[in-house]
């Protein structure tokens, strides 16, 4: 089975979500989880969301509705790499 041209494109973890995090934000999750690695992300995504839904991260200001949206979408569309 292949996507209609007009198919919105999947989001995906490399083009879509990883970009979001900073150098700054992976520095600093360092210690409990990497922000660039997708099997890292996908593990802790739950918690990942609920911190950008409340606004606790990142730790220097919340993100933009927009960006969460994108995490949010990522997730229900299966998050892909």
């Amino acid at each position: 089975m292949t996507s209609q041209p007009d198919s919105p494109q999947r989001l995906s973890f490399e083009r879509d979500v990883r970009p979001m995090f900073r150098e700054k934000d992976h520095d600093s999750m360092l210690k409990a989880f990497d922000l660039w690695s997708y099997s890292d992300v996908r593990a802790h995504q739950d918690a990942i969301l609920a911190r950008l839904r409340n606004g606790t991260m990142p730790c220097d200001g919340a993100w933009p509705p927009e960006h969460v949206a994108v995490f949010e979408h990522w997730m229900a569309d299966g998050s892909a790499p």
